[in-house]
């Protein structure tokens, strides 16, 4: 007893440090999977940024209910490798689609819960089913076919063995390991014929019951008619009437009156009485004997089936493994149909944390606009290790919402494995973790005010942020007083730029804007806002923050004035100022942008002009030499020829006893010939063209160089436009003290400051004093300056040596001269003959750059323009206004 009790005791001591052992093992395997599985946040994550439609449409375009549970199963995944698997299979999907004329698509049939169910001994297949699984594993057996078939499958004549290359080798893999089953497809065919039904020659026992079948129905329809005719002439059975079936057997429609002129089985009678149908005696033995025929067919069929899933049960899973494969061949060929529709590419994704996107595209956006004629603006958007957080800000309705969920759908969709809408020049990576704050969370059942769930969604991002993360997060900071909401917004953003996290984040507060001006890898973006036609541009500008332009949406809605005077006047003139100068800035940074890229694309057509000039003077320099070769043969052949005849004539003359003086002298005239064909060389002409392409060696190394110094310049320009500009900003932010100049704010009259006395100064404008107040004034540049500059100007206008006189002449053009040319109206001559004069004088003057107001119209007037300008030399580039200053009416030129 005490042994079994020692025994038991050892036995519970063994368990029990099992148990321990498999709780320890799973413990650190799920702390494994916490630390390295992806984090996506909130659980509604999916229908906060549109994926929800996305799974949607791609259920729409699967082909069966294998490829919609593959849908249903696709998830995030933070493997790049995975993740660039994924787009393989679709970018080779979609070059198979056009190289492969009869690729199977067809047949993709859901026969696992059949397959499963046989598993069980004795269980069969039914005929639709096995139909079913004929058609699927044919298709299957043709996908894997092509998808192995390589190039260099024969055997190569050396003998050596090379390892394969196959054309498309993402689908490959999917493909090399699945099983296929011509035997399985075979014998299913000496079973069913092409309508799915089971042939009379699958068994030959099932023929010979099927013949026999047949015998006896033939003898019974036979039987009847002759009943039934016999019926008829007596008047028992009217005229149309037919054989017909009940219960399996072939009875004869009596009227109930007449039914006992008929000896038979009564089987049936109509609904409304007035026909019952009768088995005749005669036919009773042969029915009984069809019904025994058919027990005995459905039987034998049975035997059939049951046989050839005896053959199916062992490979049951293999089978299963091939419905896999199929249903991920009709995911990959939803997500091609998907990517069609949207106009997306498989972009290559590095295995790091990278957003690098030029003409994104919100693809759900995209449809929509599309549906009203209308087209979405690309995005451009950069996050790398220097810049990772992005702030936007800009004005309400302005796309800064769009731009965040765009950033967010498209990375996600990307990380699922599906096509992304942007452009080749386009570079992508993996995030772990993707988290967003978007959106009303108010929650009446959690007792959660809007403020409050925003601030748990930063409770849990900063929880889990780190140098893998994406935070997207619109209108950081609001739902509380904005003066600490904008703190906390503050204090949270430092966070997560210590955590190294990436984020894509809009708001409106001027602390957030200074913050990311003050701390490195945090950058501004605005969402551009055309001031003129007060509407929004759509167009994100990473490097600078965005105007709210709330002065001017107040203003555009119809505002009272005097409102948005008090309102001006509460937040402060610096406020206004310097969201004015922000408008300016952006807007200058775009002409300017613009400018940048047309002296680029300039650059770029001079470079492949000059390239293609130097491959011409190449190929030139190849066929002269060429032809010159050919020429020295030629001559040679003409020499040698020559000098037979010469040599017969000095044989002639000599036989005929000439003078040796005339002979000597054909020799010479002879010798002096072959000289000149021998010296007969390309060095001249070589020498020539030599010096033509240093030339133009010389004018390309002369244009680097002036692209340099003009770069410099540009940056040294730069350079003194801040200084000066901050010299300015300090000049204004200093005090008026007295005996500054000063002006009133608004007007140009400059004057001097007497006394101040609390807030109110006494200045003297024109030789009258004035009193106001000092926020009214506001620092001016004096005459005494100004007429610096203009001596100064005059000095460097004298250093050219021009006369009094032509200096005079110059003078008085520049003074009447007006940057703008107006022609709206004029006939064609008319308006070339205006612009030539204006040229002229402007290339006068001096001026940098005019304008030419032609119009839009039919672009007559604006062609013609722009034909002679090409023509004159001085006119180094013309273009069209931007768009908010005319436009495509208007000329720019520049000289």
């Amino acid at each position: 007893m005490v042994e079994e009790n020692t025994l038991l005791s050892n036995k519970t001591d063994r368990i029990s440090t099992i148990k321990i052992k498999k709780m320890l093992f799973y413990f650190v395997l799920s702390s494994i999977c916490t630390t390295f599985a992806p984090m996506i946040y909130p659980d509604n994550f999916e229908n906060k940024i549109g994926f929800y439609e996305i799974r949607k449409m791609l259920r729409e375009r699967c082909l069966s209910p294998l490829g919609k549970e593959q849908v249903d199963k696709m998830a995030f995944s933070s493997d790049a490798e995975q993740v660039n698997e994924w787009l393989m299979q679709v970018r080779e999907f979609r070059r198979l689609m056009e190289e492969v004329e009869d690729f199977p698509l067809q047949y993709f049939y859901d026969v696992r819960e059949s397959i499963l169910r046989i598993r069980v001994e004795n269980s069969h297949l039914e005929e639709d089913e096995l139909f079913d699984l004929r058609r699927s594993l044919s298709t299957i057996a043709d996908m894997v076919k092509i998808l192995n078939h390589s190039d260099d499958d024969d055997e190569p004549e050396d003998g050596w063995k090379r390892e394969k290359k196959y054309p498309y080798p993402a689908l490959h893999r999917l493909s090399q390991d699945v099983v296929t089953f011509p035997q399985l497809i075979q014998r299913i065919d000496q079973i069913l014929d092409k309508f799915g039904k089971i042939r009379d020659n699958a068994t030959p026992e099932l023929l010979q019951i099927r013949r026999e079948l047949a015998k006896t129905e033939g003898s019974i329809s036979r039987t009847l008619y002759s009943i039934l005719r016999s019926a008829q002439s007596e008047g028992i059975v009217e005229k149309d009437v037919t054989p017909t079936l009940r219960d399996g057997r072939l009875v004869i429609p009596v009227i109930p009156t007449l039914k006992r002129k008929i000896k038979g089985i009564v089987h049936d009678e109509s609904a409304t009485g007035k026909t019952v149908f009768i088995e005749p005696t005669e036919v009773v033995e042969a029915n009984n004997r069809v019904r025994e025929l058919e027990g005995e067919e459905r039987k034998e069929i049975i035997r059939i089936l049951t046989d050839f899933t005896n053959k199916v049960r062992p490979y049951s899973k293999e089978i299963l493994d091939s419905y896999r494969f199929l249903a991920i061949i009709d995911l990959i060929q939803a997500k091609q149909k998907l990517a069609d529709i949207f106009k997306a590419i498989e972009p290559e994704v590095e295995d790091h944390p990278h957003i690098d996107w030029t003409r994104a595209i919100h693809p759900l956006l995209q449809l929509s606009l599309q549906k009203k004629n209308e087209k979405v603006v690309p995005l451009d958007i950069m996050l790398t290790q220097d810049k990772r957080i992005l702030i936007i800000s800009g004005p309400n309705a302005g796309g800064k919402s769009v731009c965040l969920k765009t950033v967010g759908l498209l990375q996600y969709m990307l990380q699922c494995g599906l096509s992304i809408p942007v452009s080749e020049r386009s570079k992508t990576g993996v995030f772990q973790n993707i988290m967003i704050d978007i959106g009303d969370e108010q929650s009446l059942e959690n007792d959660l005010s809007t403020y409050s769930s925003h601030l748990l969604n930063m409770k849990n991002m900063m929880k889990a942020a780190n140098g893998e993360t994406i935070i997207l997060i619109d209108e950081f900071g609001t739902g509380t007083e904005p003066g600490i909401g904008g703190a906390i917004a503050e204090a949270v953003l430092d966070k997560f730029c210590k955590q190294k996290a990436y984020g894509v984040i809009t708001t409106h507060y001027q602390n957030l804007k200074h913050f990311a001006d003050s701390h490195d890898g945090v950058v501004n973006g605005a969402m551009l806002y055309d001031r003129h036609e007060m509407k929004a541009l759509f167009q994100l500008a990473i490097g600078r923050p965005g105007s709210s332009f709330a002065i001017e949406i107040a203003r555009k809605i119809g505002l009272p004035e005097e409102v948005i005077k008090e309102a001006s006047d509460i937040v402060g003139s610096e406020y206004i100022q310097s969201d004015k100068y922000l408008q300016d800035i952006v807007r200058d940074k775009r002409y300017w942008e613009n400018k940048r890229q047309n002296i680029h694309q300039r650059e770029k057509d001079m470079e492949k002009t000059i390239s293609k000039y130097e491959n011409d003077i190449e190929d030139i320099e190849r066929s002269r030499k060429a032809i010159l070769k050919k020429a020295k043969e030629e001559a040679a052949e003409l020499l040698k020829e020559s000098n037979k005849r010469i040599e017969n004539a000095i044989r002639e003359i000599k036989e005929s006893q000439a003078e040796k003086e005339e002979t000597r002298r054909i020799r010479q005239e002879l010798d002096a010939f072959k000289q000149e064909v021998q010296e007969i060389d390309t060095k001249e002409t070589d020498d020539k063209i030599a010096r033509k392409i240093a030339q133009i060696q010389q004018r390309k190394e002369r244009h680097a160089k002036r692209q340099a110094e003009k770069k410099e310049n540009q940056e040294k320009a730069a350079a003194a436009l801040r200084n000066a500009q901050n010299k300015t900003q300090a000049d204004s932010k200093r005090d008026i003290q007295i005996g500054d100049t000063v002006r009133i704010k608004g007007l140009t009259t400059i004057g001097k400051v007497e006394n101040i006395t609390g807030d109110t100064a006494t200045a003297v404008f024109g030789g009258m004093r004035t009193k106001m107040r000092l926020n009214r004034l506001e620092h001016a540049t004096t005459p005494v300056e100004n007429a610096d500059k203009t001596e100064e100007r005059k000095e460097n206008l004298a250093s050219y040596g021009i006369s009094k006189e032509t200096r005079k002449t110059i003078d008085s053009h520049k003074s009447n001269f007006h940057q703008d040319l107006d022609v709206r109206g004029m006939r064609g001559d008319e308006a070339l003959n205006a612009v030539q004069y204006f040229i002229d004088d402007a290339i006068l003057v001096g001026m940098p750059r005019v304008r030419i107001l032609h119009g839009k119209g039919n672009g007559i007037l604006r062609q013609l323009i722009r034909q002679y300008l090409s023509s004159v030399p001085n006119v180094t580039h013309y273009a069209d206004e931007h768009v908010q200053f005319g436009g495509s009416g208007i000329t720019v030129v520049d000289f």
